[in-house]
């Protein structure tokens, strides 16, 4: 660095996934990108980070001293849902309504399967506790008397509870007595923490909003426990930049929140890949992409339309349905690290059991000895032949061949075509899962380019778009890292609800008008809460339907439709119109949520790359499509714009490896992303 030059900080995203904790750093000053993984360390989380830093630090020659700003995308609450290694909560309800929770939607999972069944709750009948508390028509309330709130703390303490949460009917109308109660409970246990589930999510649906609490208490002493240790990890390294989260929403918050607010970081990973997906796409010019973000564990599959994160509510983490805007994401148990075995009839499966990163794939030489995804593609030859992981790994082509032989003497196959077959098994599963989402959103997927991230993307994204008819793949100069970049691009979002439940008439113009103010404020004060002194962006929408009707639609609304009632009116007849392809405008129309969220736009990384000027083949490799073949091995980083080439073929780099099927033809923008077109 010119010593005349002031010293430029650092901003650093980082996402942890099922392997590896990926790095993604920008320099300011230079709008260098610069990324790593390591491994994950599933016996101390987050001593990956510590180790990551201190590599960026040797390699880069990163002072920790100048990242003005760090977000981290974790795992830690969902695998504390999918582990169910959460705390022990009591339910506090309303004497009579204590089977909410059991009774949920009766909805099965799997309503075409006599096996099927219910996953358990978290919180067990004999931890739940009814009050004699009531909140009349009128809303006058009925508290229940001292005694009996002693009683139910004394009960839960000795049932082992951990924590209370509080949910009441009609909490989202006036949250006070379960205020009241909370205060109560701290003053007899002041060990126990206490969520309610109006300050988590106040809506109107008792199910709804007592699950979404349950999740945020369930998950909060080992989320908390875990930005703790974050925040000290980053202090001992004299990080000043104030640790941020990504968000289920796309967005990020304060690590601090985060301790409270954990039911929004629950999907914080793949949100933060989707919002650097699109992101990405923009900047190569794409409005309409399917994203496929493949880790040691799971592929996740999202639509990007128009250039916009699609959202939705009732996503599903583990076996539970979140209530909170979410990104939409589709998610299967088949990644980098999923298992392959024959079962009891001779069949081959794959997944959705996973090697992790301990043991992890045999090829990566860390004691594991199943045959996994990884190993099928090493056997196949496509892995093999350069660096891993940026020198985190060794790939070991010969105990991946050895743990795939196991499984093929079962079969009476060659290891060649069992680890084909456990690739072609892999993109089936995938294939399914996406086709159920493309008809959920009504598209037609050879309208989009698929974009392949993650460790494991572009090793198979290519073989999904073919057999999915999507005419072209989009891989990111650096797509093994996109869920870290999404932390760098992503804004501060905060989502707020008021339920309303009234009809859309005149006459209640004046009152949305006020909620709306309201909401308006509490956004403006959220974002001045994380920091936030720049533009800010507020987005309304309302939840609404036709009277009679059992469920309501999110509509997007602009802030004058709240004084004029046929344009209001007629944005709710047009999403539901373009959703159902069906309209009544005569129909009467009732408001059930007003929604706001707040948006605080960050400066976003201007992508300057330098490449080298030859695209010539590394060399030529064998690689096993049906039969042997010897195929170009391209490096990335000699990859200019410009730079055209056709498959069969492979391009190497340290965070992943692009596989390039045959008939596929590349091209380099000057982005460097590499645009592959598929043909007919």
């Amino acid at each position: 660095m010119d010593g005349n030059l002031p010293a430029e900080d650092w901003k650093i995203g980082v996402d942890i996934g099922g392997t590896f904790m990926d790095f993604c750093a920008l320099e300011v000053r230079s709008g260098r990108i610069v990324s790593l993984k390591v491994l994950t360390t599933p016996e101390d989380p987050g001593a990956e980070l510590g180790a990551g830093l201190d590599l960026l630090a040797e390699r880069e020659t990163l002072d920790p001293a100048l990242i003005s700003r760090f977000v981290h995308g974790t795992t830690v609450g969902i695998n504390t849902i999918i582990q169910r290694k959460g705390a022990q909560l009591a339910l506090f309800t309303n004497a009579g309504f204590e089977d909410v929770i059991e009774l949920a939607r009766l909805r099965m999972p799997d309503m075409y399967s006599l096996f099927c069944h219910r996953p358990e709750p978290l919180v067990p009948r004999d931890r739940i506790f009814g009050l004699p508390a009531r909140m009349r028509v009128d809303g006058q309330r009925r508290d229940p008397p001292p005694e009996a709130v002693a009683d139910a703390v004394a009960q839960a303490r000795a049932a082992g509870a951990e924590g209370i949460v509080i949910a009441l009917l009609h909490a989202w109308r006036d949250p006070g007595q379960e205020i009241a109660i909370r205060a109560q409970i701290e003053a007899i246990a002041p060990n126990l923490f206490v969520f309610t589930s109006a300050e988590v999510w106040p809506v109107i649906r008792e199910y709804e909003r007592s699950s979404t609490a349950l999740l945020n208490g369930y998950v909060h002493p080992r989320v908390s426990g875990y930005l703790e240790a974050l925040e000290a990890r980053l202090a001992l390294r004299n990080v000043p930049a104030r640790a941020m989260l990504t968000k289920s929403n796309g967005g990020v918050m304060t690590a601090s929140e985060g301790r409270r607010d954990c039911v929004s970081m629950l999907l914080s990973g793949t949100a933060s890949g989707v919002t650097g997906a699109a992101w990405l796409a923009r900047q190569a010019g794409e409005s309409r992409i399917l994203t496929l973000d493949i880790g040691g564990t799971s592929a996740d599959f999202a639509l990007i339309i128009d250039g916009e994160v699609q959202f939705g509510s009732d996503e599903l983490v583990g076996e539970f349905p979140l209530h909170i805007p979410s990104v939409s994401v589709s998610s299967i148990g088949i990644g980098g690290g999923s298992i392959a075995s024959v079962d009891a009839q001779g069949v081959l499966r794959v997944g959705p059991e996973s090697a992790g990163s301990t043991p992890g794939p045999a090829c990566y030489s860390r004691g594991g000895t199943r045959a996994t995804v990884t190993d099928a593609m090493a056997v196949c030859g496509w892995l093999g032949h350069s660096e891993m992981a940026y020198g985190q790994l060794r790939m070991d082509v010969e105990l991946a061949r050895a743990a795939v032989q196991e499984l093929a003497d079962q079969l009476g196959r060659s290891a060649e075509e069992t680890a084909q077959a456990i690739l072609d098994i892999a993109v089936s599963e995938m294939f399914v899962e996406v086709e159920k989402l493309s008809s959920r959103a009504g598209v037609d997927l050879r309208e989009f380019a698929l974009m392949p991230f993650g460790g494991g993307g572009p090793m198979l994204g290519a073989f999904l778009a073919r057999e999915l008819g999507m005419p072209r793949v989009i891989a990111s100069r650096r797509p093994g890292v996109v869920s870290a970049l999404g932390g760098l691009v992503a804004d501060l979002k905060g989502d707020f609800i008021r339920t309303v439940f009234a009809p859309l008439e005149a006459a209640r113009l004046p009152d949305l008008q006020a909620q709306f103010q309201a909401l308006s404020r509490e956004g403006r004060d959220w974002l001045a809460a994380q920091g936030h002194n720049g533009a800010i962006d507020l987005r309304l929408s309302a939840d609404m339907r036709y009277s009679g009707q059992s469920y309501e639609i999110e509509v997007a609304i602009a802030p004058d439709h709240l004084s004029d009632l046929p344009g209001f009116a007629q944005a709710f007849h047009e999403t539901h119109a373009r959703i159902y392809d069906f309209s009544d405008p005569d129909g009467q129309i009732e408001i059930v949520n007003l929604r706001l969220s707040a948006v605080g736009a960050g400066q976003k990384p201007e992508l300057s790359e330098i490449a080298e000027v030859s695209t010539a083949a590394l060399r030529h490799v064998p690689v096993y499509i049906g039969e042997w073949q010897e195929i170009a091995l391209y490096d990335r980083a000699s990859l200019p714009p410009g730079a055209q080439f056709a498959g069969p073929c492979i391009v190497s780099q340290e965070d992943t490896t692009f596989a390039i099927p045959a008939g596929a033809v590349a091209q380099v923008d000057d982005k460097l992303n590499i645009h592959l077109s598929l043909g007919e």
